[in-house]
């Protein structure tokens, strides 16, 4: 199994801290989130995590190095130090790193922490092109999937502004669920992204091809799930690794 960490963000919800340190190495328990987040893909069996970089670029990549210790799993770095690409075109700069397989990788954002099994995640999600872990988590913007757990659409609660391919999509219908972070890839979606800018969002690529590549909910009714990202959030993340663990 490969993955891909999303570590390239500018962390702008958490400054000042953010302006000395990148997000990825803000550290939990004592321990960056980047180690973290390594430590349980190798539990699971990633043999190669491919690491993008943007913010304080130069500081992740020694960063990385450092881990680097053991044959196992084997860290790349994608590096988006002239540009960040956001998530889709994260996604597409690295495509050199997995286009040679056929396997699905999983891909996982560096600040979400959670009680999911990734090892377990990806079986549920490899028969697919791709496979989105999802909650029913409160929010104003929900992916719409049919009752299958097949990809519809997106809708914006507050405004009212519905995405999809189907042109007669009624939201009413479809089950609605919020995107955890984490999801898998097949490489047979690479030749879908040739066509897109470098910079686009993984979400509207997804929301683009859904009508006919097979993009697929998996919702844990017992998931547990922080975002890191949010100043809010950052203070409660200590207890709730140790709730994990």
């Amino acid at each position: 199994m490969k993955a891909m960490i999303f570590a390239a963000g500018l962390g702008t919800r958490l400054r000042p801290l953010t302006d000395r340190i990148p997000k990825a190495l803000i550290p939990v328990g004592g321990t960056p989130l980047l180690d973290l987040l390594v430590r349980k893909m190798d539990r699971a069996g990633v043999s190669d995590i491919v690491i993008n970089v943007h913010h304080h670029a130069d500081l992740m990549k020694r960063h990385i190095q450092t881990l680097q210790t053991t044959e196992r799993p084997r860290l790349w770095v994608s590096d988006e130090t002239e540009e960040l690409l956001d998530t889709g075109g994260g996604i597409k700069k690295a495509a050199a790193f997995f286009s040679s397989g056929e396997e699905p990788f999983l891909v996982h954002n560096v600040d979400i922490l959670s009680n999911v099994s990734l090892e377990e995640f990806y079986r549920q999600g490899r028969d697919f092109d791709a496979a989105l872990l999802v909650s029913e988590r409160n929010t104003f913007r929900y992916l719409l999937f049919d009752e299958n757990g097949r990809l519809k659409g997106w809708i914006n609660e507050k405004t009212g502004q519905v995405k999809s391919p189907y042109p007669d999509l009624d939201p009413a219908t479809c089950r609605k669920y919020a995107f955890a972070g984490i999801h898998t890839f097949s490489p047979s979606l690479f030749p879908e992204m040739a066509a897109w800018p470098d910079k686009f969002s993984i979400i509207d690529f997804y929301l683009s091809v859904c009508h006919r590549a097979h993009i697929q909910a998996v919702c844990r009714p017992d998931l547990k799930l922080l975002d890191i990202g949010k100043p809010e959030t950052l203070p409660l993340a200590g207890d709730f690794l140790s709730g994990i663990m």
